[in-house]
């Protein structure tokens, strides 16, 4: 292992709030931007207190920078944006593919894109590691690791359910539009997110006020059938709210019923559990409670960051800066 140093990663803005918990890493990430700002290549956009290791390049200029690793994170850039903005000598570059979801095509038959062993695909969660068929390419799993402003707790006090997803509408069966649809006519829940507008919802709320919005909430509802983990469930169970959710995807090995909230494939059986912690503030506290310690055993930021820096040590040879990059006046850096 040579010595220790900060990396230079080439990455691209595809998830933002997972953009900003990678940017913990003690290393400098450079994110290219174009003209008007279209995905992947939005930068330092939105309202997240991006620190100063994240820089932005403007694409023309990626091929003229030097750069110790490139991070793919959407097929688009794999297959085909990779030869537009990186030099040959670039693209033979230490890579890591980070991907973000379950497979869509067929949830067990399908074959990942990424087919090389000189590739590190880096899975969000087991359950995708299980479902993708990844042939040859070596793999690995990083769970998410989450942080919530300092000071941001649990308080319960809104007799209502919350659930948080962006374009609910247009994404339709995969992130359960009909379940919402369904439930909210016997419990009452507010919808938050992108175009939540359409369905009756509040609008999005940005990043950085999401946590003081929701936390008066008394519980967290996920009717998502079929994606990945999302990081809105793991920053509730961090900020002490209850979950209740379907037991699908990774969702069944996070939730313990009775202890941080509860799961089912069957949406009868979840919607009296809702209507109990309606009429029981205490017990939604006492699951929150439970799921608080679940976030911070599984998705500490600071065991996300020693798990990063071992994959971008393992593709580069080069170990991290001893410490920890954080961001002041946040939680679950530990």
């Amino acid at each position: 292992m040579a010595a220790r140093r900060p990396l230079r990663v080439f990455t691209w803005h595809v998830h933002g709030s997972y953009l900003y918990s990678l940017s913990h890493v003690p290393h400098e990430l450079y994110l290219p931007v174009k003209p008007g700002r279209p995905p992947g290549y939005g930068g330092r956009a939105g309202s997240f207190p991006w620190p100063d290791n994240v820089y932005e390049v403007p694409a023309a200029e990626v091929r003229r920078r030097p750069f110790d690793c490139i991070l793919f994170q959407a097929r688009v850039h794999y297959e085909q944006d990779q030869y537009e903005l990186l030099s040959e000598q670039q693209r033979r570059l230490p890579r890591i593919y980070l991907e973000h979801d379950p497979p869509r095509e067929h949830p067990t038959d399908t074959r990942h894109p990424v087919d090389d062993p000189d590739v590190l695909l880096v899975h969000v969660t087991p359950f995708n590691a299980l479902m993708w068929d990844n042939g040859r390419t070596p793999t690995r799993v990083i769970e998410h690791g989450v942080v919530v402003p300092a000071g941001a707790r649990y308080q319960g006090d809104l007799d209502r359910g919350l659930v948080v997803i962006n374009n609910l509408r247009s994404r339709g069966r995969r992130l359960g539009l009909d379940v919402f649809e369904y439930v909210r006519q016997r419990v009452p829940l507010d919808l938050v997110g992108m175009g939540s507008e359409a369905l009756g919802g509040l609008g999005e709320v940005p990043p950085d006020r999401l946590a003081a919005f929701e936390v008066h909430y008394r519980f967290f509802f996920n009717p998502i059938r079929y994606t990945s983990l999302g990081l809105a469930v793991c920053e509730a169970m961090l900020l002490g709210m209850p979950i209740v959710g379907l037991a699908t995807t990774e969702m069944a090995t996070v939730i313990e019923n009775g202890v941080s909230g509860y799961v089912d494939t069957d949406v009868e059986r979840l919607i009296p559990r809702m209507q109990e912690l309606l009429a029981d503030p205490a017990e939604a506290r006492r699951l929150g409670e439970g799921a608080r310690r679940r976030a911070l055993e599984r998705f500490a930021i600071a065991r996300f960051v020693r798990d990063w820096n071992d994959a971008f040590a393992t593709v580069t040879g080069i170990a991290a800066p001893r410490g920890e990059l954080v961001s002041a006046g946040r939680e679950g850096v530990t």
